[in-house]
């Protein structure tokens, strides 16, 4: 939106340009993000706080989480907001992969936000149905895919890219669709799962989000996407703003959620988040890199399926609790020390993602 104004501000003073380049108005989304963060935060706290949204404590879960009952919750709307209007002030708006990714991310977030409401406004424990939930994010997820496979201009957009290796892209056709799909819904849910523990689904989202928005500015960079064996996506640069805004956001809704943690963000901002990374994923063509990246979240999830699977084939359970952040808690862990432990496990993982921007 900004953007806009700053053209017509280049004609009268030459200066202005720098506006035009990708680099600073993903500075100043990042920026403007943590601002709105650091604003509107406190007085979303004492809002939700007074309206009494708080977060209710599973009674088989580790016994710490007692005291947490009663937290504020709903706070990805913050994270939402901060996202959305940042990414909308700085980002070109003509840009057809930067209404995909705010479109998916909100609409997740709505599917949230619904949940929410159901848990804690309405009293109902369980929220939204499991069904229909992934309903929601069925249909979010798979019109998403539709569109992009649909209104896709170059095999590159469409083609699987495997990385370690140069040469290798699959054309994969209406696959595309499927993995698409399977990118968004299950990044959600993985982000979903993960959100547990003040502050460990936040900074590994804010971590993987700074990561792929590098691919993001490289793709979209015809020189550096030659250069580095990347398929170069025309206009896909731009989602460096997205990724600039959500790692302002989450850092500014960390200040409030670190250890102890003054709100949580609830379905409303994990669902949102991870759909986020999936759908980002799924425009860049990089989605080894973010199942590489998403380690944290990869195990979180791969612990609840192995969990479940365990006890209804054996009857045992494989951890003392999933997802398997828990089961290092009951066993004795401290809250911090598996946060930040967590943190430094992705910290590695985007790392060895990045890496694979050489090793090819």
């Amino acid at each position: 939106m900004l953007l806009y104004l700053t053209e017509f501000l280049m004609s009268l003073d030459g200066g202005f340009r720098v506006f035009q380049y990708l680099t600073f108005r993903a500075i100043l989304g990042a920026l403007t993000a943590l601002t709105i963060s650091f604003v509107i935060g406190p007085w979303m706290i004492r809002k939700l706080t007074r309206n009494k949204i708080g977060q209710s404590v599973r009674d088989d879960g580790p016994e710490t989480h007692f005291e947490k009952a009663g937290t504020p919750t709903m706070g990805g709307t913050l994270i939402l907001v901060a996202i959305t209007v940042s990414t909308l002030l700085w980002a070109d708006l003509e840009n057809r992969y930067v209404w995909v990714i705010l479109l998916v991310t909100t609409s997740f977030g709505i599917v949230g936000f619904v949940d929410d409401y159901k848990k804690v406004m309405l009293g109902n424990s369980d929220g939204l149905s499991a069904r229909m939930k992934y309903l929601f994010q069925s249909l979010i997820g798979f019109g998403a895919s539709i569109y992009l496979y649909q209104t896709a201009t170059l095999p590159a957009e469409t083609q699987l890219i495997v990385p370690f290796f140069k040469d290798v892209v699959l054309d994969i056709g209406w696959g595309y669709v499927i993995l698409s799909y399977l990118v968004i819904v299950g990044t959600s849910n993985a982000v979903n799962l993960t959100d547990g523990l003040d502050g460990l689904a936040i900074m590994p989202t804010v971590m993987v989000g700074a990561g792929m928005g590098v691919f993001a500015y490289l793709s979209g960079h015809m020189n550096f996407a030659q250069y580095l064996s990347i398929p170069y996506l025309p206009n896909s640069g731009e989602l460096i703003v997205f990724c600039a805004a959500l790692v302002g956001s989450g850092l500014g809704f960390l200040w409030f959620n670190t250890y102890p943690a003054m709100v949580f963000m609830g379905d409303v901002g994990s669902l949102a988040l991870g759909a986020g990374l999936g759908i980002l994923a799924v425009l860049i063509r990089q989605e080894i890199v973010l199942f590489i990246m998403g380690g944290v979240f990869v195990m979180e999830t791969l612990s609840v399926i192995i969990q479940v699977a365990s006890y209804k084939m054996t009857g045992k359970r494989v951890f003392r609790m999933a997802p398997i952040h828990h089961h290092f808690e009951l066993k004795g862990w401290p809250e911090p020390r598996i946060i930040v432990r967590f943190w430094i496990i992705t910290f590695v993982l985007v790392l060895v993602g990045l890496a694979t921007l050489k090793l090819r």
